[in-house]
Order: structure tokens, then C-alpha cells, then sequence
């Protein structure tokens, strides 16, 4: 895993209160694969500061792997967050001068042994100057072909000074990827005018061997580089919030490849319908039980199976 940690200030207790939750996509991810019970090793740069340590914590808690992490003594990346009337939520971010956007050639030389998927995206794939060492990175194990690298652009176009720029700079990301997972609102910003199907089809021929998309209360749409496509239904679920459901779906996702056998380079772009429509359901699952409690809660393993067996 490779990206930002981030401090969610969320609504608590009603009024004007917020409390502090670990957040960030990236982080998201990690601890949900984590508790999926998938070995998970995160490179993040985070801060020293008192809410650096809590995200540091929360990471270990989790059991992810942070040997590889790099402390910094900026600040930590903070997010406001708001919920609109159907839970969804809504980010308003403190990004400048902060530790998560620093990576230098040096601190990223190569993936920790061992590695067999990478996944990055969201603000560390555009944020100066670390995107561009993070874009090296993914050039140059892209070219070795031993591991799969997967991409989540999860756009928060709010922040971005040059939204034609981060166009641009995610589609060269995605020639360098074998997996983007992404929401249909990431793909209406990344290629106006495009049906989620027209988009998907975009990516495949940049190169990408699967594209999965999610679509809310629409559930999720796939296609492989081989022709499978397949759209699923979203589970019915009482909505607590959505923060950190996107997440929840990634980590679900990458779960579902490996036991799939199919979290390789060669073999992520070969699914036929039955395995596709496997990795989709576990997926789905995994982001409706998050969506069902509040703040970016992803579940452990033992939950998503008493969720199949109850």
C-alpha cells in the first residue's frame, strides 16, 4: 500500500463537534485488508506530531506492517468531513505544507520483498513534489511485471489547482497499472462526456487488464481486458454513512484476487464471468457492512463470514 494517512474530523454528538478518526484512502485500504487477514505493509510518510502518532497507531493496531514508513516532522494532512442528508459524505482538506506529499527518490527505491500487489492512488499520485517519485515507482515496476499494480484515482477535484494537469498525469498513471478501480463520479471527472462503459473501455486501452467501477445504490460494473463484463447489484444496507465505503470496496476487491488466484499481472485480465461476478459480490459485501456503521470501519474477517452465513 502506498499514499496518504489522513485525520478525518467527522461530525460527533450533534452541534458543532467533531472528533479525530484515521483516515485517507490509502490508509483506508491497508487496514482493511489487514483485518481481511491479508499480510499488508503500508508506505506512508507520517507525521510526528500528536495526530501523526494516532494515525501510526491506528495502522499498527490493525496489524499493517509500517517498517517501510518514513516519519516526518510536518503536520499531519487534516479532512473535514460533512454528511448530506443521505450519508454521503463530503471533504473539505488541509493539505499544504503537510507530511504525506514529501517522498523522495531515496525513501522510495524499490517495493518491500515479498510484495505482490501495489496499490496506491488518491491524492499521493497527484500532490507536488512526491507524485512524480511515486509515478517513477509505479514506471518502473510496471516494466518488471512481477507485481500487480492497482490504482484508485478517488479525485477530489476541489483540491486540484490544474484539474486538466491531474487529467493528464492519471491517465499516464493508468498505462502503468493492471487494476483501476474507481467510482462513476471518478470517471465523469476523468473523461467528461463518457458512459461508464465508454470510460472503462478508455482505460482497457491504455493498457489496464481490469477496470471495476462502483456506482452507489447502482452497484458495481467490470470488464476485463479479455471481453468479460459484468454489472452487479449493490446489497441492501441501512446507510450509516459512506465514509470510507470506496475503500472498504477496494480492499474487499483485492482480497477477492488473491483468494481468486488471479492478483497477477497475467492472470487479473483473464476472468471469466463466474470469477468476476465472485470478486464483485465479495466486494460489495465487504463496503455494505462499512456502509452500515458509522466512519471508515472496515470488518474483519470473521464478520464477513457470519455476513454469509446469516
Amino acid at each position: 500500500m502506498l499514499g496518504e494517512a489522513v485525520v478525518d474530523l467527522a461530525p460527533a454528538g450533534g452541534g458543532d463537534l467533531l472528533a479525530a478518526h484515521p483516515g485517507g484512502s490509502p490508509l483506508n485500504v491497508a487496514v482493511g485488508l489487514a483485518r481481511l487477514g491479508r499480510p499488508t505493509a503500508m508506505l506512508a510518510r507520517f507525521s510526528r506530531t500528536a495526530f501523526g502518532r494516532r494515525l501510526r497507531a491506528h495502522a499498527d493496531t490493525n496489524g499493517v506492517d509500517l517498517t517501510h514508513a518514513v516519519a516526518d516532522d510536518r503536520p499531519a494532512t487534516l479532512a473535514v468531513v460533512s454528511l448530506n442528508p443521505t450519508g454521503a459524505a463530503e471533504y473539505d482538506f488541509y493539505l499544504t505544507g503537510t507530511a504525506d506529499w514529501h517522498w523522495t527518490p531515496e525513501e522510495l527505491p524499490g517495493l518491500p520483498p515479498g510484495t505482490a500487489v501495489l496499490h496506491t492512488g488518491s491524492l499521493a499520485v497527484l500532490l507536488p513534489p512526491g507524485a512524480d517519485v511515486v509515478a517513477d515507482l509505479l514506471a518502473r515496476e510496471h516494466a518488471a511485471g512481477r507485481v500487480l499494480i492497482s490504482i484508485d484515482p478517488n479525485v477530489r477535484p476541489a483540491v486540484l489547482d490544474d484539474p486538466d494537469a491531474a487529467r493528464a498525469r492519471l491517465l499516464a498513471l493508468a498505462r502503468h497499472a493492471h487494476l483501476v478501480k474507481a467510482s462513476d463520479e471518478d470517471l465523469a471527472w476523468l473523461l467528461p462526456g463518457a458512459s461508464v462503459e465508454q470510460a472503462a473501455a478508455r482505460l482497457l486501452e491504455a493498457g489496464v487488464r481490469l477496470v471495476v467501477v462502483t456506482r452507489g445504490a447502482a452497484g458495481s460494473y467490470a470488464v476485463t481486458a479479455d471481453g468479460t463484463d459484468l454489472h452487479h447489484p449493490a446489497r441492501r444496507v441501512t446507510v450509516v454513512d459512506t465514509v470510507g465505503a470506496g475503500d472498504a470496496f477496494t480492499a474487499g476487491l483485492l482480497d477477492a484476487l488473491v483468494e481468486a488466484g488471479a492478483a497477477t499481472p497475467s492472470a487479473v485480465g483473464s476472468l471469466d464471468a463466474a470469477g468476476l461476478g465472485a470478486v464483485l459480490d465479495r466486494a460489495t459485501r465487504v463496503a455494505a457492512i462499512t456502509c452500515g456503521r458509522a466512519g471508515a470501519d472496515p470488518p474483519h474477517r470473521r464478520e464477513l463470514t457470519a455476513s454469509v452465513d446469516g
